[in-house]
């Protein structure tokens, strides 16, 4: 079994990849071969409303365009869980990782009256989200609408989609060196310390759950 986490984050170190990293490792304790891909360190673009995908007599379900992307997206097809992950700015998750899901979804959804995936089985698919900003804030922003819409999508594709959002995220090693007065930087240290570990342990639980077959 093959998992392939995608980090739309532009950093390899700090919240979104740890968690992808952890959600990486639950899959492996359960035997599956895994991959991270930094999609920061491709060069590419989002679809480019080509729609060779969509013509008749055509390769269905591959994406015409040729650059970094390309042999990511041929790994993707042959995977059998993929998990994605995005820090949210200024609600919505990075142009990386939107440009990738473009990318991704769009040369599968057919064009027919029923929207018929091409997607040739199920699979898990599953989404990791943090967000500097806690919990209340997000709600009364709508910063978690991005991830309704993933939802959506993804099941609607590829078969499941699960959730994980990690709200309150410690941002900077030092706050000192920033400007972050509207931030009680204690209380970020706090929540790295005793929360963060357990948003990585569920996303260990979602990893696990990746190999699980979709029923």
């Amino acid at each position: 079994m093959k998992v392939i986490a995608f980090n739309g984050g532009p950093r390899k170190t700090w919240n979104t990849a740890t968690l992808l990293e952890h959600a990486l490792q639950g899959a492996a304790a359960q035997g599956a071969e895994t991959e991270l891909v930094h999609l920061y360190d491709l060069a590419y673009t989002g679809c480019k409303s080509c729609f060779a995908c969509k013509r008749k007599g055509a390769r269905l379900a591959s994406c015409a365009v040729r650059d970094d992307l390309a042999p990511v997206l041929a790994r993707a097809a042959e995977a059998d869980a993929l998990v994605i992950g995005s820090p949210i700015y200024i609600g919505a998750t990075t142009g990386m990782l939107q440009s990738f899901l473009e990318r991704l979804v769009f040369p599968y959804i057919a064009y027919d009256a029923a929207h018929t995936t091409l997607f040739p089985r199920p699979i898990r698919t599953a989404g990791i989200y943090t967000f500097g900003a806690d919990e209340a804030r997000v709600k009364q922003m709508g910063f978690d609408a991005p991830i309704n819409v993933h939802g959506r999508v993804l099941a609607r594709v590829f078969g499941a989609f699960e959730s994980l959002l990690v709200t309150d995220t410690y941002q900077f090693d030092d706050y000192t060196k920033y400007e972050a007065s509207g931030h009680d930087v204690m209380h970020k240290a706090q929540r790295r310390q005793e929360v963060f570990p357990q948003d990585c342990q569920a996303a260990y639980a979602i990893g696990a759950r990746l190999c699980d077959p979709v029923v």
